[in-house]
């Protein structure tokens, strides 16, 4: 029997973040995991939440050393003619063991000049051990199209793997100045530095003779950098405290130095040595109102809103359109937080996250998917002296599973004409714990 030969096309594995919008990682410090909401904040993590708010921090140096530890699960549910009268369930993981971030602030009179290093997007690695839906459908309904119905899928047997790393390294800088007892600005930049490797391959083997229908293969490191312009404005007086920060668009294309590429189909050419594609780091607007009720009692409201529909995206399945373009809008996030002294050594605090990202059926796919949530995260602090302040948190996020049913036609589930449904669902847990020393 002759080869089969048709297109398989094999998506770039997206890996998300733990929280924030579709391409950014908003945790960046413990203080955000056990509270979320630090927009208005006048301490370390300030140099990442609320830039303006470092003018206002104690005077002389504060360094900030954070560990966390993230593991997720992304599994695809799908129906297809092919698969039988029950739904097959692909199982994908999830895990960024270490997530460092580095934090160092100086403050004299009214200036503060400020710096931050993490990892902003992406974070880890993830794996589908048994492959993906879009790989098995297409594979089986190309083998029935060109056998006539001859070849069953008793008859063979398909074997494929799918696994991502990605991360996005930041770099961030910049100068706040107080420019009298009430407001605040700052501006800045950040260096953004994206590593990744996308590796997969799909095999189907008749059973009789382990005679190959197709084989296709691919290993692609993947690397860019662009460039963050940020600025940001406080006020504050008496107890409350308002805050702003925007993040412009990053122009982020990322290059590929391809290992290994088998594909004999030709369905693979957006992975060649060489080629980019577009994956930039949207716009970002952070607006916060934090209140200090009393010394010991502290909340803080906030609002993110990502503009995704204007970055650009890889593009659509079977089209030249960009991602972002199927987007009902960019993402709103709406957090709240509050916090406690039980006394001079020890403070508790919860928060709470709501992120609605504009979902719509033609951007998700089986490699690149989300789904809108609510996370919750506590923790707390200990004044070990007037120095030194450990921070512990965890947040678990709680997400709404997505569903996408695709008619019988033209292109149909996956491109095989034959209707299908896949329903998406994650899991997303994270722990950390940080160090904040002051000289």
């Amino acid at each position: 029997m002759k080869k089969i030969s048709f297109t398989v096309t094999l998506l770039l594995v997206t890996l998300m973040a733990q929280a924030g919008g579709l391409l950014t990682n908003t945790n960046q410090h413990i203080s955000f995991v056990r509270m979320m909401a630090r927009g208005a904040s006048h301490e370390i993590d300030a140099i990442y939440t609320n830039p303006a708010g470092v003018a206002w921090m104690d005077e002389g140096w504060t360094l900030s050393l954070n560990i966390q530890s993230a593991f997720q699960t992304r599994n695809v549910e799908a129906s297809f003619p092919l698969f039988g009268t029950e739904p097959k369930l692909y199982k994908g993981d999830a895990a960024a063991p270490v997530l460092p971030s580095i934090y160092a602030a100086y403050r004299k009179d009214r200036w503060a000049v400020q710096g931050f290093i993490g990892v902003i997007g992406g974070g880890g690695k993830c794996s589908f051990d048994s492959g993906l839906p879009v790989f098995d459908s297409k594979v089986m309904a190309g083998i029935m199209a060109q056998t006539g119905g001859t070849v069953t899928p008793d008859m063979y047997t398909i074997n494929s793997a799918v696994k991502g790393r990605q991360y996005i390294f930041g770099g961030q800088f910049g100068f706040s100045y107080r420019f009298n007892d009430h407001f605040s600005g700052h501006a800045g930049f950040r260096m953004n530095y994206f590593n990744g490797n996308q590796w997969g391959y799909v095999e189907a083997l008749l059973n009789a003779n382990n005679q190959p229908l197709i084989d296709m293969r691919l290993d692609c490191d993947q690397s860019g950098w662009g460039i963050t312009p940020i600025l940001g404005l406080n006020y504050r007086y008496k107890g409350l405290t308002l805050a702003a920060k925007y993040e412009f668009k990053t122009n982020l294309n990322i290059e590929n130095d391809t290992k290994e590429l088998v594909d004999p189909a030709g369905a693979l050419a957006d992975f060649k040595h060489g080629v980019n594609t577009p994956s930039d780091i949207p716009a970002m607007l952070a607006v916060a109102a934090g209140y200090e009720f009393t010394p010991r009692l502290r909340a803080t409201l906030e609002y993110h809103y990502f503009d995704d529909k204007n970055a650009e995206m890889a593009h659509m399945e079977g089209s030249e359109v960009g991602k972002q373009k199927a987007l009902k809008h960019g993402t709103h996030e709406f957090l709240a937080g509050v916090e406690f002294d039980i006394n001079k050594t020890f403070t508790v605090s919860a928060g709470a996250q709501r992120t609605d990202y504009g979902l719509s059926d033609d951007y998700q796919s089986n490699t690149s998917f989300s789904c809108d949530s609510y996370s919750v995260g506590l923790g707390g602090a200990i004044n070990l002296s007037s120095h030194v302040k450990i921070n512990v948190g965890y947040f678990w996020t709680m997400y709404s599973d997505y569903t996408k049913n695709v008619p019988a036609g033209n292109p149909g589930y996956n491109g095989t004409t034959m209707p299908g449904q896949d329903i998406y669902s994650r899991t997303n847990k994270v722990f950390g714990m940080g160090i904040d020393y002051k000289f």
